[in-house]
């Protein structure tokens, strides 16, 4: 019997487990997700967002982390699905 998908995923559950298990460890994803959270731990120190305000930090242009370069936005304009 085929294993059932998630309805919002479109995925079963090995198809999840084997995704975060190769493509998350890649070392270009994981030095992303580095400089997205040393964004969000800069706009911390700034005051600008705190633990659960519904707000990310998003990046204007690249993945550099000049003040410039940061805005606080929302959740649902920053992401690019709706969940």
């Amino acid at each position: 019997m085929p294993q059932k998908r998630d309805p919002v995923l479109h995925r079963t559950k090995a198809q999840v487990r084997e995704h975060s298990r190769t493509y998350q460890a890649r070392d270009d994803v994981q030095a992303n997700r580095n400089k997205m959270n040393q964004a969000r731990d800069k706009m911390k120190k700034a005051g600008l967002v705190k633990k659960g305000d519904g707000k990310d930090v998003h990046h204007k242009a690249g993945y550099h982390n000049d003040r410039k370069n940061l805005a606080v936005v929302t959740e649902a304009r920053n992401r690019g699905h709706k969940v």
